[in-house]
């Protein structure tokens, strides 16, 4: 009996790889799922390729495993599984610590006339799968586990139906896109892949994007004194200088674009002092401008504000040019946007450039992320004609 029990325990432990630790049936192809006898769930249309490649089992399992920023190691784990199992050659990109990039295609040959490409990164936090009647709901829905999943599907089926080959186009997927753009760089700067034409996936409503803002985003960071608040003047109050520096910079003018509209400011975060009764010591202010045009000018204006100011630290910034992209293919319609992307840190030479994908933005990164199933089935569609229409140039 002691014997038995220690056979057991043993085929236990080497059963169990805690780097390797998804289901045997990752893609849900072979077990039966509880979705299936999910009401909500089985109401919704799908989109199913060879029969055994489903989009909203696909989009659900990306959706329900957690990857915000920095946290994207498993979701990548069960994609690069999902992208082998389905027939592709996937390769893993480290960018770094346990943060990998995904390259997948079709056969042996790297290189490909088009990449199709969505990040892995969602916001936080962390919010549940849900379905509110033709309303799939929950973190990465639209932004960007919708695209990405809708991209999938459609490469499959165009491989099915026999409408790429090798050489045609791959899939990309990276990490970092919602804060620094580190995985488009990385691969940018080290896959060794050259491509023509790139499709990016974001929520645009399924429509084209004409271009959208850049960015400068940096941080206004202020080193005072404490004190006790009844003797203000023994300390340096990191809050009053902080706060007519972030006044300045809510009100400067900024440039402005014909097509993109108004720069906007967002002080998007600040931290200072740990009680009413002290001087703050400490006090910082992350912001983001939407630069709608002359990025150098926009610079320029936050250094009149913070520069040589005492107290302050030297301002520095990640920064990004508005970037304006190719829309006029047949069949789709065009929408200008507001928000930043991965497209500025795809940095190699490419012929065109198109930003397309299912779901409005004005729901993404909020409580109320959604995407409409038509949506997410018409967006299939929709990649697998930007594919096609590519083909015909």
């Amino acid at each position: 009996m002691l014997l038995s029990n220690l056979l057991l325990g043993a085929l236990c432990v080497l059963a169990w790889n805690p780097l390797d630790y998804w289901p045997q049936d990752p893609l849900h192809l072979k077990l039966a799922s509880k979705w299936d006898s999910e009401d909500a769930f089985s109401k919704l249309e799908d989109y199913v390729v060879e029969e055994k490649y489903p989009l909203l089992k696909l989009h659900r399992s990306l959706m329900e495993i957690e990857s915000i920023t920095g946290n994207e190691y498993a979701v990548a784990n069960y994609l690069t599984k999902y992208l082998k199992n389905s027939g592709l050659t996937v390769e893993t990109q480290h960018v770094e610590d346990k943060r990998y990039n995904i390259y997948a295609y079709y056969g042996e040959q790297r290189n490909t006339s088009t990449v199709i490409s969505s990040h892995i990164d969602v916001v936080p936090p962390h919010i549940g799968y849900s379905v509110d009647g033709t309303k799939i709901r929950g973190r990465g829905a639209c932004d960007d586990k919708g695209p990405l999943a809708a991209q999938v599907i459609a490469f499959l089926d165009l491989l099915h139906e026999g409408k790429i080959k090798e050489g045609d186009a791959s899939l990309l997927f990276v990490v970092g896109e919602e804060n620094s753009g580190i995985g488009m760089r990385t691969a940018s700067e080290g896959l060794g892949i050259s491509w023509d034409y790139a499709i990016f996936g974001e929520p645009t409503e399924n429509k084209l994007g004409v271009g959208h803002k850049g960015i400068f985003a940096f941080d206004v960071e202020v080193i005072g004194r404490a004190s006790h608040s009844g003797y203000p003047e023994l300390g340096i109050s990191a809050t009053d200088i902080l706060v007519p520096i972030l006044h300045k910079i809510q009100n400067l003018d900024l440039p402005k674009s014909d097509l993109l509209g108004p720069s906007t400011v967002n002080i998007g975060k600040i931290e200072a002092g740990v009680a009413a009764n002290v001087v703050p010591a400490y006090g910082k202010a992350t912001i983001a401008i939407r630069v709608a045009s002359d990025l150098d000018e926009v610079v320029r204006l936050v250094h009149t504000v913070v520069d040589d100011v005492e107290h302050v630290v030297p301002v520095k910034g990640r920064t990004t040019e508005p970037q304006y992209l190719d829309y006029e293919v047949p069949g789709f319609e065009s929408i200008i946007l507001a928000y930043n992307t991965d497209v500025p840190n795809l940095m190699l030479p490419l012929k065109k450039r198109f930003l397309y994908g299912p779901g409005t933005i004005h729901v993404a990164h909020s409580e109320d992320e959604h995407v409409e199933n038509k949506d997410l089935l018409d967006s299939v569609v929709g990649y697998k004609g930007l594919v096609e229409h590519i083909l015909t140039l």
